[in-house]
């Protein structure tokens, strides 16, 4: 979905979303809601999510509130959310935040991977999809780490462990483009 849902509100004022933008949790909230969240704690480390309390570190505006850019009030939450994006957005990430974030980040992939309005860089786009195919093709090939006729379902182990690791690595290329995308290069 390109923005929140109609029927929701932002946790935060509990009014409708004004500027909204989704955090790496798929969480929605006004833009200058999550700002004010984050201002009200430490400013030195990432917000909790008021929803679910994973840390975000990484926040994206709609394309209807990008396009809002040259309003000085909108301009203003967007340089905040830029500012959250560069101290938070880069930051390296252990384990399960990736997999915390790994729904997240496929399901905005897949989305812009099926719509022809929206295109990525040739770069990403091709690593996305050699990794994609490489994968598919070690799941389906006979040759294995583990061979299944030996160990039966065992033998399955390793075959979604390089799934779940093609996973993260294109969950990972797709939230770095989103990290330069959304304040990451700018300075």
């Amino acid at each position: 979905m390109e923005g929140p849902p109609s029927s929701d509100f932002c946790s935060v004022c509990h009014g409708d979303y004004n500027n909204p933008c989704q955090a790496n949790c798929s969480h929605w909230f006004c833009g200058r809601c999550i700002m004010q969240v984050w201002h009200h704690g430490s400013t030195v480390r990432p917000c909790r999510c008021p929803l679910c309390r994973r840390q975000i570190t990484l926040l994206v505006p709609t394309e209807d509130f990008l396009r809002q850019r040259y309003d000085p009030e909108v301009a203003e939450v967007l340089q905040g959310i830029e500012a959250y994006n560069r101290l938070f957005g880069g930051q390296a990430t252990g384990l399960l935040q990736r997999m915390q974030d790994l729904p997240f980040l496929l399901r905005r992939l897949l989305r812009e991977l099926m719509d022809p309005h929206r295109s990525l860089p040739l770069v990403i786009k091709a690593r996305v999809y050699m990794a994609m195919i490489s994968s598919v093709v070690y799941i389906v090939s006979p040759v294995d780490i583990i061979p299944e006729a030996m160990l039966g379902i065992f033998g399955l182990l390793d075959d979604l462990l390089v799934a779940l690791l093609c996973f993260l690595y294109v969950a990972s290329l797709y939230r770095s483009l989103l990290y330069f995308r959304h304040g990451g290069s700018r300075v």
